[in-house]
Formats: C-alpha cells, sequence, structure tokens
C-alpha cells in the first residue's frame, strides 16, 4: 500500500499543470462542482478475478506478482481504491474465492474501505470434487439432479454474501447448444426457469438478482439467456427482485446497447452493468480503448433513465468491470478502465438535457447531434482529477503506479510465478 505523503509527493510536482488545466475548464461548463460531487460518490466494483492475467482458449501468459489468495486480491483492489477513490467496491466469484473466515476478509475491506458488490456464481465449470458434470449445462439440464446441484450452489454463494454484507447476485450461464438439433429450447427455457424461482426464493428480503445475457460462447449455435429480451423474460416472470444485467461485450457486432439500456430503465429492470469493450465480440479488453463514444452514448441514456425513474446514480444500480485480458498489466488496465468509466459518465452529466429535448421535440437532427459531440469532445479530465485530489488520491493514478513501481514490489512480495485463482 502506498502512504500519504507518497500520494501527496506525486501530486504536488503535477498541482500547477493541473491547476491551469481545471481552472479552464470549470470556466467553461456549467456546474463542475456538481459533477465532481457525483464522481466522488460514484464507485465502481472491481471484481476478484479481474487480478490476474486473462486468457483464451489457446493461452494465457501469467503475470509476475499475480494475487493467490482472496486476502491479496483485497490488497490489490485496496490499492486501486487508493490510486483513485473511485474503486470502492468488491465483486467476489464462488468458488474461485470463497471467503473462509467472513469474519476476518470484512476486516480486511473494512481497513482499506471497501465494501462487498454483486455475488457471482460458477456454473459453467465442473469444479475438483463436483458429483455431476455441467458439460451439457446447468440450469437446463434434461437430468434434474444436474439442475439441483446448480440451485445448491447459488444459494450457497447467497449464504457467503449474506456473511459479507452482499446484497444482490448475479447469474451467468454457459447453458445452451452448439448444433442444431441438440436442444429442445422450449424445454431448456422452462427448465431454466424452473431452476432460477428457486433460487429467487431463497433470496433475502433485501436481496436482489441479476440474471446476464450473452449471444454466444461456450456455445455456439444456442444460447439459452441469449439476449436481453430473454433476460427479462425470466426477471419478469422470476418477480420485483430480479433484474436484467447488461454487459458490454455480450451482444452480437453493432448492437445498439444504449437503446437496450433506455428500455430496460424504463420497464424499471436494468439492474447492474458490467463495463468492457470490444471489437468483434466478448473481447474483455480495456472500457473505452475501443469504442469510447458508444461508452458516452450509454452513459447518456443510463443518466437520463436514472434520472427519470429518480435513481441513485451511486447506489441503486450495481456497477461493475467485467474484463481480463491477456498482455497488459491486469492493475494498469483496472485503472484504465476506472478513468474511461469515469470520464464517460461525467461527459453524460455535461449534456444540455433541456436543450436536447427540445431540438428532439423540433426534429432538429443536427441540433441533437452538436449538443451530444459537444459534451462528448469536451476534456473534462482536469474534473476528474480534481475529483481524486479532493479525495486524497492522485492526480495521475497509472503515472503514481508506475513512478512506485508496484509491479516490481508485488513481484518481490509475492514471486515472478504467481498465477491468480479463477480463470
Amino acid at each position: 500500500m502506498l502512504n500519504k505523503s507518497q500520494i501527496d509527493a506525486h501530486n504536488e510536482k503535477g498541482l500547477a499543470k493541473h491547476k491551469k488545466g481545471f481552472d479552464y475548464v470549470s470556466g467553461i461548463i456549467p456546474d463542475a462542482e456538481g459533477i465532481i460531487k457525483k464522481l466522488t460518490d460514484f464507485q465502481v466494483a472491481i471484481p476478484s478475478w479481474a487480478l490476474g492475467s486473462g486468457g483464451t482458449r489457446f493461452g494465457r501468459f501469467s503475470g509476475g506478482g499475480e494475487p493467490s489468495t482472496l486476502e491479496e486480491k483485497m490488497e490489490d483492489i485496496g490499492l486501486l481504491h487508493q490510486l483513485n477513490r473511485s474503486s470502492g467496491a468488491v465483486s467476489l466469484h464462488i468458488p474461485w474465492d470463497i471467503p473462509t473466515d467472513a469474519k476476518a476478509i470484512k476486516s480486511l475491506a473494512a481497513d482499506f474501505d471497501l465494501k462487498f458488490d454483486a455475488m457471482n456464481s460458477n456454473t459453467f465449470q465442473d469444479q475438483k470434487d463436483q458429483k455431476l458434470s455441467y458439460k451439457f449445462g446447468s440450469m437446463q439440464h434434461v437430468d434434474k439432479g444436474v439442475r439441483q446441484q446448480a440451485v445448491d450452489h447459488n444459494i450457497e454463494v447467497i449464504k457467503y454474501g449474506q456473511e459479507l454484507g452482499s446484497n444482490s447476485l448475479t447469474v451467468w450461464l454457459a447453458d445452451g447448444s452448439s448444433f442444431p438439433g441438440q436442444l429442445n429450447f422450449r424445454n431448456a427455457f422452462n427448465n431454466t426457469l424452473e431452476s432460477l424461482q428457486s433460487i429467487y426464493s431463497a433470496l433475502p428480503d433485501d436481496w436482489k438478482i441479476f440474471v446476464e445475457y450473452k449471444a454466444f460462447e461456450p456455445n455456439f449455435y444456442s444460447t439459452t439467456v441469449g439476449d436481453w429480451g430473454q433476460s427479462l423474460l425470466y426477471a419478469n416472470k422470476l418477480g420485483e427482485k430480479a433484474y436484467t444485467l447488461v454487459d458490454l461485450g455480450h451482444h452480437l457486432p453493432n448492437a445498439n446497447i444504449e437503446q437496450i439500456v433506455s428500455l430496460l430503465l424504463n420497464e424499471r429492470k436494468l439492474g447492474g452493468f458490467h463495463f468492457n469493450d470490444s471489437k468483434y465480440g466478448d473481447d474483455d479488453l480495456t472500457v473505452g480503448s475501443i469504442k469510447p463514444y458508444q461508452l458516452f452514448l450509454i452513459f447518456k441514456e443510463l443518466v437520463e433513465g436514472m434520472d427519470a425513474r429518480g435513481l441513485n446514480h451511486a447506489t441503486d444500480l450495481g456497477w461493475m468491470i467485467d474484463a481480463s485480458h491477456n498482455i497488459k498489466d491486469p492493475l494498469e488496465d483496472l485503472l484504465q478502465s476506472v478513468e474511461a468509466i469515469n470520464l464517460a459518465y461525467a461527459q453524460a452529466l455535461l449534456v444540455d438535457s433541456k436543450a436536447l429535448n427540445e431540438a428532439q421535440l423540433n426534429n432538429d437532427v443536427a441540433g441533437a447531434q452538436e449538443i451530444l459531440q459537444d459534451a462528448y469532445r469536451t476534456d473534462l479530465r482536469p474534473v476528474l482529477a480534481e475529483a481524486r485530489l479532493r479525495e486524497g488520491a492522485a492526480l495521475s493514478p497509472l503515472g503514481l503506479f508506475r513512478e512506485q513501481k508496484i509491479r516490481q514490489q508485488l513481484i518481490g512480495k509475492r514471486g515472478e510465478k504467481t498465477v491468480a485463482t479463477g480463470l
């Protein structure tokens, strides 16, 4: 972990340049202080599986100093939060990161000023000593015993979450088929619904369940929860504690994700959001690295839709990164992703909603485009840096990470050949 003097020394070196940039930007935009306040409140959950190098079906190139225990992963997330003060939540994946001592893990989280976000179950892999296989699906499986095993696992995950203070469960299913005729679509849907209903009945009163969807992979002909419509069907059938979860990568190319977000908010069924980026499919790339304008447009719909429903931006939806790639330092990748999320959020807050509404009512297409692009093209990075400065974080989180040679420190502490649990 860093100490305050290291952060202060880093900030002092860049303070004069930052002040010039912030003074200029705050002088040309309305309500810079309001944006700073919202940025300060807004926290993005870090998934426990993203702290080590990811991989593909063809290989995994582990980096040095990766966290091999849940405690080490918590340390890494605490470091991220110290650097940017925007990573104040943890999303655990079970069974990769089972908290064997919930009291000690909660205490460690408190030391790092972290809370526990949504819990994530796993019925897309067979675990050691698992009785029945998920090779042909879990909640959709033709064997009721396999379905019950998947249900029992999710209920176990809820219990772990209760011990840690979480209040939501994310369910992502790999269930589907790879060849025509392999699966009866209706039976698969109904089996999955029955399984989800059993999990839903076990939810504590103050919990939510998020039904995630994905167009393809690991199955390549059909996916039992393949798109937002199927997820919404499940959520509506389950009840008021069930919501759809949107993952940016879980769509076919060129899908209009901003429209999906808008409609789910309209139906009061958007529960959470997983951030990443992609060129082709579910590429798990750094947020904002490929399609930053799309990210801004999505946030524009998120802000407008949440405001229309009277929702609190910081607390009423689940915000999480879901990316884990092969070739970057995972902590550097996460710092860049959080920065991109905050930037898109701030730009969306800058949109003149009154002027945009007037342009829409007057069918002023060019005018509407100008309003959106004026907000998007405004460089709000100094505003983000000011929010961090006021919270005691680094003006340049990635810069300080590199200045202090933190990866090298982690290698010295944990070793060159460590491998994080999970993917």
